[in-house]
């Protein structure tokens, strides 16, 4: 009997931590699929702003939800594949030059110009975390994707790099060996997710993936097949408990409840009469509020934060009119309800919910929600990079010489 190829993915959120395990499936290598097998989900509150603030809780987390995960799976994972965000995420252009050493341009041309292209200083505090070529240009001819074979003298690459902060990586990866397991990649949570929920038509026309998880909010622009801009803004789901806490007066704990049980992000969806009871201390009596309070309370703060993405899609030049696939939606809060319509309102485009159903086969609806996105998506991420044959990091950049083959013509695909 062959062995299985197992593959985890792991989202550390700020409430919450997700494992999802699944098996390589489907045609390989070209077209690899996830087959879910297990997920996991447990408490976490060791994570604050995509960054390990306890790590002793968070090792907790992440060993009760891949135990969990590996319990429905029936088997155990070695390692994971881990998403990371938070406003520590940064983002830059970046372009290499080389003069081409012979007739042709070749595989190590290619890896010489992106080695150019990655040589910029980061210093102690950060590290590279992807390093995505976005186009070729060959003796001032630009648009090139796989310059391969053709003739020229001046090689160019214009490279997007994505770094993190070293200590939230390493804090994370700590946090997840401590667990008793091993990190094999770390992939940016907005990127993972666009895996499991955006199509290559969306990403060719232009479409913008944005995942509202607990503690950031990440944005990711797709036009052309390329990523186009990326950013992690500071505020998200826990804001929106937060103002629960204030605007209500009850504790983290019962804002969070009554955002998931009576929460909407669109007031006009609410009905005005309907009333809620809230939870109250002695001192403070029966107490109730009207479901359009809460909803009224909600609305505001994703509709600050869906103005601050906007400002995201503009500062990248994709503004109104430039995003003809509109809008994917994808994250723990994008569950709530009206998130779909106040995200038409403001952005002026066309908006759906992001649920995972693109490459996965197996126990697809126990992560039917885009709460999923993410974990769904980094599996994807291991299952491809594993089909491939690929080095860990290597789908986003990585070592040039395994760019070449089957799984460079995948990338050029994808991206």
């Amino acid at each position: 009997m062959p062995e299985r190829r197992l593959v985890a993915g792991l989202d550390l959120g700020s409430t919450k931590t997700c494992a999802v395990i699944a098996e390589l499936a489907g045609d390989l290598p070209r077209a690899p699929l996830a087959k879910i097998l297990g997920v996991g989900i447990a408490k976490n509150s060791g994570v604050r702003r995509g960054m390990v603030r306890d790590i002793d809780e968070t090792t907790r987390s992440v060993a009760a939800a891949l135990k969990d995960a590996e319990r429905m799976a029936g088997a155990r994972v070695p390692d994971v594949t881990c998403g990371i965000a938070g406003e520590h995420v940064a983002a830059r252009n970046s372009t290499g030059v080389v003069a081409v050493s012979g007739e042709e341009i070749t595989a190590q041309d290619i890896a010489r110009v992106n080695e150019v292209a990655r040589a910029v200083s980061l210093g102690r505090e950060h590290e590279l975390l992807h390093d995505i070529p976005q186009e070729y240009v060959v003796d001032q001819q630009h648009g090139i994707s796989d310059p391969v074979g053709m003739t020229g003298t001046r090689l160019e690459v214009d490279m997007y790099l994505v770094t993190v902060q070293s200590t939230a990586a390493q804090n994370l990866r700590k946090s997840v060996q401590r667990a008793g397991y091993r990190v094999a990649d770390l992939v940016l949570e907005a990127l993972a997710a666009s895996y499991a929920v955006l199509t290559d038509d969306e990403k060719e026309l232009g479409v913008a993936l944005v995942e509202v998880g607990g503690s950031s909010t990440g944005v990711a622009v797709f036009h052309e097949g390329k990523i186009r801009h990326l950013a992690s803004l500071k505020y998200a789901g826990s804001h929106v408990t937060s103002d629960l806490v204030q605007g209500l007066g009850v504790t983290q704990s019962d804002a969070e409840r009554l955002k998931e049980r009576h929460g909407a992000a669109y007031t006009p969806l609410v009905d005005a009469g309907e009333m809620v009871s809230l939870p109250s201390t002695p001192a403070q009596g029966a107490r109730t509020a009207s479901r359009e309070l809460v909803a009224h309370i909600i609305h505001q703060r994703v509709d600050e934060i869906f103005q601050l993405v906007g400002r995201e899609f503009e500062r990248a030049g994709y503004g109104a009119g430039r995003l003809p696939a509109g809008i994917v939606l994808s994250g723990g809060t994008a569950h709530l309800p009206g998130m779909v319509e106040l995200a038409r309102e403001v952005f002026a485009a066309p908006v759906r919910a992001g649920h995972p159903e693109l490459g996965i086969s197996g126990l697809v609806d126990s992560v039917q929600a885009p709460r999923y996105a993410v974990p769904v998506g980094l599996v994807l991420y291991a299952a491809r990079k594993h089909a491939q044959g690929a080095a860990p990091g290597v789908l986003f950049g990585g070592a040039p010489e395994k760019l070449f083959g089957p799984l460079k013509r995948w990338l050029q695909d994808f991206f």
